[in-house]
């Protein structure tokens, strides 16, 4: 880094928040409402030092384009922080089986997994599996797989499978 370049990054670490706005703006040619003093410090930095040495090369810029083309996008917001409890107005209610989706008490769900062959009774308000009783297939699967999966997905119910 030349030295120059060099000074001018400690001066930074030297200035206030309203100065580093100023500096922002004369480096970037647009202004910013940003408070933090150590991201004003670190953008500025790298301005300066990619003026200095020259910024990325046209290879770099299309690999990172093409890795932000693969990005997933969040596509809901992020959840409220602070909020460990629900709202007392808000009423948790236990919602009971999907009864749509899976079939009737008494039937067999069946899957062959790794070789063996998996049966889990349903229950009115259970599953069975291996002579015990979970409350969901979720649960099933677990205890069948030792992974946590979508019971629902794992033993194929509610869509239509191609033979």
């Amino acid at each position: 880094m030349p030295v120059n370049v060099a000074r001018e990054i400690v001066a930074l670490r030297k200035m206030t928040v309203g100065q580093l706005r100023a500096r922002y703006t004369e480096v970037f040619g647009e202004t910013t409402n940003a408070g933090n003093r150590d991201w004003l410090v670190k953008r500025i930095a790298w301005r300066l030092q990619a003026n200095a040495e020259g910024d990325l090369s046209e290879r770099a810029r299309r690999r990172a384009a093409e890795l932000a083309n693969d990005a997933d996008l969040r596509l809901s917001p992020p959840q409220p922080r602070g909020q460990t409890s629900p709202s007392p107005h808000v009423r948790v209610l236990s919602l009971p089986i999907d009864q749509e989706r899976l079939p009737p008490p008494g039937s067999v769900i069946t899957r062959v997994y790794k070789g063996e062959m998996l049966q889990v009774r349903v229950l009115d308000d259970a599953f069975e599996f291996e002579g015990e009783r979970y409350r969901s297939l979720s649960a099933v699967a677990k205890a069948a797989t030792g992974q946590h999966l979508n019971g629902l997905a794992f033993f194929r119910i509610g869509k239509e499978v191609a033979s």
